[in-house]
């Protein structure tokens, strides 16, 4: 069964840096048939607006953490869950959630440990930055909204995240969006090294890697994210109000240990913690994803990604890729919400 087509012009990014294989997505970057909402024991945080259009945050205890996230549309339509990436937020989605909506859609839209509103239920919990951690917090997360299954879409880190999700727990993942593809890879996948042009690109991960980049990235962090927008996007044209709105976000108290956790786990140089020991066995055998999917790539993302033909072989399930053109970037829900918002309806059941 084919997917509707949906036409988009061509990217030329197919080779990078003419790389092959998933072990190179290993270290690179970073669900529906009908999804049912069975309760929504979530308290409503009326006072904390989200700006952007967005209804106010809501906020649940989930897990480990007290997730703030955004709730729109049918309380009983099929569910799509959005997950954005580093360093990006809920917004990312402000123009997406209205076009699933207005087709029937529940949209969620959590803030990522991390970011915005959401934080640790405890002091003394490791701000842990490890992938099996943030997809335990979606399992988390839908298990305390009491949802069974959800339509998973997400860029960056969401995308990893998403793709972990949809891998492991397929029965909770109806039907996947996933930009830049399969992003699932272990601790030791991601100590392997790339050649030089590949490395150059993952500058940043190396500064985190040093305390002088823990404090350079606690005292800028605002400003280096702002680069990085630039860098991953770089026929995005931006304005700074824009920019200002998913910034706020970063003021976090737990952000920077996550962001620095996140990378230095990535090259082995951080510990995970032994909760997260099955998990992360799991992850580092690379499983296929069986799950209705639609990859998707921006023809100008200047952020580290492998090609398609890379991954194609991880998706056993219904597949398509999509190259979306016009000079799209890394942050494709908000450079291109219609592209995403259309993938995500033909993905799913509505």
């Amino acid at each position: 069964m084919q997917f509707p087509a949906f036409k988009q012009g061509m990217s030329d990014r197919r080779q990078f840096l003419g790389l092959t294989g998933v072990a190179i997505a290993a270290q690179l970057g970073l669900g529906l048939a009908p999804a049912r909402a069975l309760a929504q024991p979530a308290r409503a945080l009326g006072a904390t607006p989200a700006g952007g259009g967005f209804p106010p945050l809501n906020s649940v205890d989930a897990g480990l953490l007290n997730i703030s996230y955004i709730d729109m549309g049918p309380a009983k339509g099929p569910v799509a869950i959005l997950l954005h990436g580093w360093p990006y937020d809920i917004h990312s989605f402000a123009e997406v959630a209205p076009l699933l909506t207005a087709k029937g859609y529940r949209v969620l839209i959590p803030y990522l440990r991390g970011y915005g509103a959401t934080r640790f239920l405890s002091a003394d919990s490791l701000r842990n930055g490890q992938p099996a951690a943030l997809a335990q917090d979606v399992i988390d997360f839908m298990d305390a909204l009491r949802i069974e299954r959800a339509t998973l879409a997400g860029f960056d880190w969401g995308a990893r995240t998403a793709d972990i999700v949809a891998a492991i727990w397929p029965q909770r993942a109806t039907a996947l969006v996933a930009v830049s593809g399969y992003l699932v890879s272990g601790q030791e996948a991601g100590k392997a090294p790339l050649p030089p042009e590949a490395e150059l690109q993952w500058w940043y991960q190396f500064y985190f890697a040093t305390e002088r980049g823990r404090a350079g990235y606690d005292k800028n962090r605002k400003d280096f994210n702002r680069l990085i927008w630039k860098l991953a996007s770089p026929k995005w044209n931006f304005d700074e109000a824009i920019y200002a709105r998913s910034a706020a976000s970063f003021d976090n108290p737990d952000h920077v240990d996550i962001v620095i956790h996140n990378y230095r786990w990535r090259l082995g140089l951080a510990e995970g913690e032994a909760r997260y020991a099955d998990l992360d066995r799991q992850i580092a055998a690379a499983p296929t994803i069986g799950v209705p999917t639609i990859t998707m790539e921006g023809d100008a993302n200047g952020a580290p990604h492998p090609p398609p033909a890379a991954y194609r072989a991880k998706f056993t399930g219904r597949y398509e890729h999509r190259d979306i053109g016009g000079g799209i970037g890394h942050n494709l829900p908000q450079e291109a919400p219609a592209a995403f918002a259309q993938a995500v309806l033909d993905v799913g059941p509505v």
